[in-house]
């Protein structure tokens, strides 16, 4: 039996990370980049306007970045509606598995792009799909 819970939970993470996905988006038109120019501000701290997205470098990196946000949290909410209810133990795995390479692999190269406080953001976006998935008890998969 699948947990109802966590499957919400799950759904609600896929749709916080698309919202991001979106704001990448937003970053790529100037008369919508404010938010994401404060978040990328914020991020690299401290708050001071220094940073902008205007840069063709910029905009491809917020193009790549907007696309695989919005395409993993499509994948996410797929495998929450389709795979999760059929296979909790399997879903488990594919997400911790692909939410904790992100987490890794974003976080140290935050640290090493001096944005310190982008790794601590990681850890709300970690938090959405690791509380619900955590404990393995709750899903398994039980044909009964």
């Amino acid at each position: 039996m699948y947990n109802k819970t966590t499957q919400t939970w799950l759904k609600t993470g896929a749709i916080i990370m698309m919202a991001f996905g979106v704001t990448g988006l937003t970053g790529l038109i100037p008369t919508l980049s404010g938010f994401a120019t404060f978040l990328i501000d914020t991020i690299i701290w401290p708050i001071d306007g220094a940073q902008n997205l205007h840069g063709p470098e910029t905009k491809l990196l917020l193009a790549i970045f907007s696309g695989l946000l919005l395409g993993w949290g499509l994948m996410i909410w797929q495998l929450a509606t389709h795979l999760y209810p059929k296979d909790p133990g399997l879903t488990r795995t594919l997400i911790l598995t692909s939410i904790s390479t992100w987490f890794v692999i974003d976080s140290a190269a935050s640290l090493y792009a001096s944005a310190p406080l982008n790794a601590v953001f990681n850890l709300g976006f970690l938090a959405l799909f690791f509380i619900p998935l955590w404990d393995k008890s709750k899903n398994e998969y039980d044909p009964a």
